[in-house]
């Protein structure tokens, strides 16, 4: 709830939500009243879903006047726009300038005007598109500015390698300047690469379709069954049947990299050129990195070698992995040189992460002791970790641990003034973005919002983001907050509502309150009725075979229709992630990869060398996991500063360090028959 002391901020809300007058039933969790004929906007949803354009029509001109009505004539000229014209679409936008959804129809329509080849209508309306993220409308864009006579070829080449999936701007910016002799086909198989490498099947064939009919055969030929291609139809004679042998090694690798390495060793090795050799070397060590195979940094090896003086620019993926795997290298004491090698190797950008900061000051700190240089490698690890070091992320904070300094919180900036908050209050986007989600419209609400927090500076997205947390919109709160550079409010980022509630059932059975919070605020933003895509649902987002096998083990009450109840919820949620802790004699970072990926995936993940923890956490082969662990048990460090605060304790945070523990490798125990039960 708002301040009541803050009068003209409480006035101004006031003011803003009397635009939604409804009887005070009608109130909504985020405390906007829903006025009336608002089922008909959700039933416009629904009508779009099913391309239903008569009820569209219907519940167009029967929300005329809704606050919401912009985004039912957005849904209704969404659903016919391959039938629309240009004056359509400016009336559109004159009716509704500057907000979310004329933006969003920009770009909807933007990407029609490329599939109808209309570059002159796309020449006027692409400078007006203000988000400009959209990756097929920016292929169409360089395509027009090529047209035109300019020289693009760099930023076609970014744009296109950039591509996930196959569409067709890219596609067409690719044709077309292949056709005009300014795409080489180096870069046509290093996109092929990339995208076998990561199973994209169309997207191969795309680019080797530049090569030609054959190629694009080949390609889908290989992605059946590539041992049956290297064996029937591989060559090294030529480029291209080079390049496609390549592909094919690179697409087993994906499933089987010792027979990949075999395969190689025993018949393609002296055949491929040696760029070729090394990529396929090095994809096979990334595949053997992500199964944990302690072959991985010996492949990534070999692949460094086999370029001879050939330039492989490998992908920062495939050099992340090379890292990871010489973490683990020579049982568990690392391979530090091949760590520094792989991450000079990476991006600017790459290299600029935290991760890398920190992973490359460790590597220089252990191989100083046995260097000449030994003093100017210590001072150049410090000054990496300076770098890295922060108080607000898993590796800021084990950097500052790494220099001997305190995780000190930052201290909470000045309060928001009166006119702050109104400004936030009286939004019209954040209005709307906030009876989007009192609606049940909640990926709507949440694009709006974010569209509205655009060119805010600290001050304004503080303001913002205290706005939703006072109507417990708890994901908008913590979002927006994240967002400040310079001024961090750490209430907002690390609110604790249900206070009593979760703080009584860590205690009741028996876990640290700062790591129940700490994995709810990653799980669901404490969302009450949060639903995954694989149906976990509530606080701590519970998986129903879970909850009822929980429940059972428990002996709690429990029925399926309960399973968002928040009570409910907690009690289930934090008895299964005791029964994790205990699973795991007590580690938080293999409980919090447990909780996430099912504790059979952890527990295969400890085999193998007994590894420094934090090298265990990211080698975590799964990328969501990985970054959960991390976050997980960042956000608990923060937590527990925070509880202690509340408590009359002061602003420093307790050790990460301590938290993570020092070592993960294979348990000492045999696992008990309670733990297979364990899902």
């Amino acid at each position: 709830m708002y301040l009541r002391s803050d009068r003209l901020a409480a006035l101004a809300l006031a003011a803003s939500l009397a635009l939604f007058c409804a009887p005070p039933t009608a109130q909504a969790q985020t405390g906007i009243a829903v006025p009336p004929n608002s089922d008909t906007v959700v039933d416009a949803r629904e009508a779009l879903k099913r391309r239903d354009r008569a009820r569209l029509a219907q519940a167009k001109a029967a929300t005329a006047a809704h606050p919401l009505a912009q985004w039912v004539e957005y849904w209704e000229l969404n659903n016919r726009l391959g039938e629309a014209n240009q004056p359509e679409l400016d009336a559109f936008y004159a009716r509704w300038p500057a907000t979310y959804v004329e933006d969003r129809l920009r770009n909807d329509w933007l990407l029609e005007l490329g599939k109808r080849r209309d570059w002159t209508n796309f020449r006027t309306e692409f400078p007006r598109f203000r988000m400009n993220d959209d990756r097929e409308v920016t292929c169409y864009a360089l395509l027009t500015r090529h047209l035109d006579g300019q020289d693009v070829a760099r930023d076609a080449r970014e744009a296109w390698f950039a591509q996930r999936e196959s569409d067709d701007g890219c596609a067409l910016l690719a044709t077309t300047l292949r056709e005009a002799g300014k795409w080489p086909d180096a870069d046509v198989w290093r996109k092929a690469r990339l995208a076998t490498e990561n199973n994209r099947r169309a997207v191969a064939r795309q680019a080797a379709q530049l090569i030609g009919d054959e190629a694009s055969a080949a390609v889908n030929e290989l992605f059946e069954n590539p041992q049956r291609y290297l064996a029937r139809k591989a060559s090294t004679r030529g480029k291209q049947a080079q390049e496609l042998t390549a592909l094919a090694l690179i697409r087993l690798a994906a499933n089987d990299p010792p027979a990949a390495a075999e395969a190689l060793t025993k018949n393609w090795q002296q055949g491929l050129a040696p760029s070729a050799r090394s990529w396929v070397w090095a994809s096979i060590g990334k595949q053997a990195a992500i199964k944990l195979d302690t072959e991985a940094s010996s492949h990534f090896q070999r692949a460094a070698l086999a370029a001879k003086d050939d330039v492989v620019e490998l992908p920062d993926e495939t050099l992340a992995w090379t890292a990871r795997a010489a973490l683990r290298a020579n049982n568990g004491a690392g391979r530090w040189q091949q760590v520094v090698q792989s991450i000079n190797a990476m991006s600017a950008s790459e290299q600029r992460d935290p991760t890398w900061l920190y992973w490359k000051a460790r590597a220089l700190q252990s191989l100083a002791g046995d260097s000449q240089d030994g003093a100017a490698m210590q001072e150049e690890a410090r000054a990496l970790l300076r770098q890295a070091a922060s108080p607000l992320h898993f590796y800021g904070k084990l950097a500052l641990e790494s220099l001997g300094e305190p995780i000190a919180l930052p201290a909470r900036p000045q309060p928001l003034t009166s006119l702050e908050r109104g400004s936030a209050a009286t939004n019209p986007g954040f209005q709307r973005a906030l009876l989007l989600i009192a609606l049940g419209l909640r990926n709507e609400g949440v694009r709006e919002w974010n569209y509205t927090l655009r060119g805010m500076d600290d001050r304004q997205l503080l303001a913002a983001a205290q706005l939703a947390c006072d109507r417990e919109v708890w994901d908008r709160c913590i979002n927006t907050s994240e967002r400040t550079k310079d001024e961090v409010d750490i209430a907002q980022r690390f609110p604790m509502p249900f206070r009593d509630d979760v703080l009584a059932s860590a205690r009741a059975t028996g876990i640290d309150p700062a790591y129940v919070y700490g994995l709810i605020r990653q799980e669901s933003r404490f969302i009450l009725d949060a639903r995954s895509g694989v149906g976990a649902s509530g606080l701590m987002q519970v998986m129903p075979a879970t909850a009822r096998w929980t429940a059972r083990k428990l002996g709690i009450a429990y029925s399926n229709d309960r399973i968002t109840d928040r009570d409910t919820n907690l009690k289930i949620g934090t008895g299964y992630l005791k029964l994790v802790l205990d699973s795991f004699d007590g580690s938080q970072a293999l409980a919090a990869a447990a909780y996430n990926a099912g504790p059979n995936r952890p527990r295969r993940w400890r085999e193998g060398p007994v590894v420094d923890a934090a090298a265990w956490a990211e080698n975590i082969p799964f990328n969501e996991t990985r970054d959960y662990v991390k976050k997980v048990l960042s956000n608990a460090t923060d937590y527990a500063a925070v509880i202690a605060n509340s408590s009359g304790g002061n602003a420093q945070a307790p050790s990460l360090r301590a938290r993570l523990g020092q070592r993960i490798g294979p348990s000492d125990t045999p696992l008990e028959a309670t733990d297979k039960e364990l899902p």
